[in-house]
């Protein structure tokens, strides 16, 4: 009963935290497009933390939705940190050369995701690493805290291919719309 009490209210708070998540990254770009950049982290980790519950046959409980919105934040925070990268990576090429062309954008933002590889493929095996004494362990507590953790290692794994890939990616085709939308106001 407890739990079908609390899997109620998670249907309700985990929504709210990805409205509260967006509305919060709404107001940092003042974007809807970068907000909703930044927020496909979310799928991206959730896929990892689906995929590793799936495999290690967990069911779903409170603890794990727990788990999967810690992976939330950390997803975006990485997706976050990866975004401030590519646009000082930018702005320092446009302080260069003035205005960007697409070869220069490219340069740019191949230039700030080389710049965020060590540091996030390092902030993810630290997670992996201090996760993983938590998944192999067999002691009291540990059917509690094999379910937390489990969305949390899946969900950074594949969030390390999409803020490494797919982030660099629609980022660069976000500003190659805005250098064809600059281009077609000057003309």
């Amino acid at each position: 009963e407890n739990q079908e009490r609390a899997q109620r209210r998670l249907m309700i708070v985990v929504p709210i935290v990805i409205l509260i998540i967006f509305i919060t990254l709404y107001f940092t770009y003042h974007s809807f497009l970068e907000a909703a950049h930044v927020l496909l982290a979310v799928p991206f980790a959730l896929t990892g933390g689906f995929y590793l519950m799936w495999m290690l046959q967990y069911n779903f409980s409170v603890a794990v939705w727990v788990g999967f919105i810690a992976l939330f934040g950390a997803a975006v925070q990485t997706g976050i940190v990866m975004v401030v990268y590519l646009e000082e990576s930018v702005r320092r090429k446009r302080s260069e050369v003035g205005r960007l062309n697409r070869e220069q954008l490219m340069d740019a933002v191949t230039e700030g995701a080389l710049l965020r590889l060590r540091p996030k493929v390092m902030t993810v095996t630290t997670i992996v690493a201090g996760l993983l004494p938590i998944m192999l362990s067999t002691g009291a507590g540990s059917e509690v805290m094999k379910p937390l953790a489990t969305p949390v290692f899946g969900g950074m794994v594949s969030s390390l291919i999409h803020v490494l890939i797919v982030t660099p990616v629609i980022f660069y085709w976000l500003r190659l719309y805005e250098l064809s939308r600059e281009e077609r106001e000057s003309v």
